[in-house]
């Protein structure tokens, strides 16, 4: 494992393990932010990996969002700056281009529900629970990231109480795809990026691009457009050699082309 001070970075196989690592709860620094920003732009130019699965190190929390400590001493005139480092984590995050799996071990509050929100797939352990606290200290944030995956009114209960809502909750709603005792989670997500990175690598790309780029269209143009990735998907050899593999009944050999 490479260390990188607050993320680790393991490569297994052609799977990326990014590790949030800054006891006690994985607050998010400026630096640290900076450097999950860094770190899933560095990951996007990979060709070597085709999943990525974030998770957190210790056992209270996945992350406990912005270190308040460090925020609270900042000048006002450097509140636009470090606006603009922490928006740049989210999007790193939900624009990587290989799918992300969020494994969730704990709490994942404000800025780091939002992390959990940027990835593609969130597992959870039992005892993680999702919240938007910045209610309590007299702000309001993350709505619009979780207001993608959210019905309206929990997502409204969730800013105007700031209580977090338990893994249960999450995945009733929709927010959490599985939930899996703690000990548990580590092999789920493995387990679930192994199938994922076993796909063709071009098409779990432009895949995941058309994903983005649809979310918000109407229905006729983002078909339009998905059907433009799916006309270049067509053309690849490894879409060639998908088929011939499927009709051969063996494991494709992808090449990336």
């Amino acid at each position: 494992a490479m260390l990188m001070s607050a993320i680790l970075v393991e490569t297994r196989g052609n799977i990326v393990h990014l590790t949030l690592n800054r006891p006690p709860v994985n607050a998010l620094s400026l630096a640290l932010c900076t450097e999950i920003a860094d770190i899933f732009e560095q990951t996007s130019e990979r060709t070597d990996v085709q999943c990525a699965v974030l998770g957190a190190t210790g056992a209270q929390a996945f992350c406990a969002g912005l270190d308040l400590n460090e925020f609270r001493t900042h000048k006002a005139e450097d509140d636009e700056a470090h606006a603009a480092v922490v928006r740049r984590v989210f999007s790193a995050i939900r624009n990587c281009a290989i799918p992300v799996i969020a494994a969730v071990n704990g709490p994942a509050l404000g800025a780091g529900c939002v992390i959990a929100s940027a990835c593609d797939i969130r597992l959870a352990a039992e005892n993680a629970n999702f919240g938007l606290p910045e209610i309590n200290v007299g702000s309001c944030a993350g709505i619009t990231h979780m207001g993608r995956h959210l019905p309206q009114g929990l997502l409204r209960r969730m800013v105007f109480t700031g209580k977090p809502i338990g893994a249960q909750e999450a995945w009733r709603a929709g927010f959490v795809d599985s939930v899996f005792p703690l000990s548990d989670l580590g092999d789920a997500a493995r387990t679930l990026a192994d199938v994922i990175a076993s796909k063709a690598p071009l098409a779990l790309r432009m895949g995941k691009e058309a994903l983005n780029r649809v979310e918000f269209l109407p229905v006729e143009d983002g078909y339009a457009l998905e059907q433009g990735y799916s006309l270049r998907l067509l053309h690849t050899e490894d879409a060639r050699e998908a088929t011939q593999a499927a009709i051969e009944k063996r494991q494709p050999l992808f090449a990336g082309r």
